[in-house]
């Protein structure tokens, strides 16, 4: 399956339009520094909309994937507290995520409950426990690396000041590489969209269903954790209501990048240009000093356009048959 068709290119040629629309009408927007701090938050968010994106693609949903971000970080929190290294803290996180994830997963092939119900219900759970063991207290004094990480440029890794590109971005580049071949290149990639087409025919021709089920919300897991340490490291601090509405922010890029909700189609290319579309587009909002509230509400009327607009069009075209 080709990783890029025809939305694919509307989405580039609407990135440009911001990019310039915006470099035009914002002193300061176009410059190679701003655009590169506009990355910043969008890295982490496309993190956990790629897994997000092949979760949905086999049919599948993760809710509570911002809810597992704060109980990461609070894991990465607890070790630092406890004296572990750097190795340490990365291993909390990362453990606390894929067990989040396959637990997730559990209950989904082991109950054959459905996903979106399971989800809404480990939200409320993983934010629970993130609430009640914080409380209103935040944790603090994290080491200089993890901001490093959170903050720094590639540049300042390598000793080239002119190498502005943000550690985040690099990070989940090279993560999109990943997951762009293996959606696209690879076996694997073509049983996760015939399980989103047709589950009980993918059984039937042999794929492992409940196998790359648990595995796809272990991947999910896996990537809130990579992104709770991105997000950590950026802040400076471990609080509970961290990434707090970032799943409806996930779920607008994946359906915004082409990816259908009821499963079989997308692709992951799709998905990065979408977090890009959307990130450059709040950052601008955000130097214009609109309101978060503004914000989430812009963001909650693309999900809805970008969900019937499909369908609008597909009823129009069988109205000229």
């Amino acid at each position: 399956m080709k990783a890029w068709g025809s939305w694919e290119w509307v989405l580039a040629a609407l990135i440009v339009a911001v990019y310039v629309g915006f470099g035009f009408a914002i002193d300061g927007f176009a410059s190679p520094y701003a655009i590169a701090d506009s990355t910043t938050n969008m890295s982490e968010k496309a993190l956990i909309a790629m897994a997000m994106a092949l979760l949905i693609i086999a049919g599948e949903i993760d809710l509570s994937i911002a809810a597992t971000m704060a109980l990461c970080s609070l894991a990465m929190g607890y070790a630092m507290q406890a004296g572990a290294g750097a190795a340490g803290m990365l291993a909390a996180a990362l453990g606390c995520g894929m067990a989040c994830g396959a637990f997730n997963g559990w209950l989904v092939t082991r109950w054959q409950l459905p996903s979106i119900v399971v989800t809404i219900g480990t939200l409320s759970l993983y934010r629970g426990l993130a609430l009640v063991l914080l409380g209103d207290q935040a944790i603090t004094g994290y080491p200089e690396w993890l901001s490093q990480w959170g903050n720094g440029t590639l540049g300042d890794l390598l000793g080239w000041p002119w190498l502005i590109v943000p550690i985040e971005c690099a990070v989940m580049l090279a993560m999109a590489v990943v997951f762009v071949l293996v959606q696209h290149r690879t076996v694997h990639g073509r049983r996760i969209y015939a399980i989103g087409a047709n589950s009980v025919a993918a059984r039937f021709s042999g794929i492992a269903v409940q196998r790359y089920r648990l595995l796809l919300f272990t991947v999910a897991g896996l990537m809130a954790a990579l992104a709770a340490v991105q997000l950590t490291g950026r802040i400076g601090s471990t609080r509970p209501n961290l990434a707090l509405g970032w799943e409806l922010d996930a779920i607008t890029i994946v359906i915004l990048g082409g990816v259908a909700i009821e499963g079989g189609r997308g692709s992951i290319v799709g998905v990065l240009l979408a977090a890009v579309l959307l990130g450059g587009f709040t950052f601008a909002l955000g130097m214009l000093n609109v309101s978060g509230m503004v914000m989430t509400t812009v963001v909650g009327g693309l999900l809805i356009c970008v969900m019937v607009l499909p369908r609008a069009r597909r009823r129009a075209g069988e109205g000229y048959r």
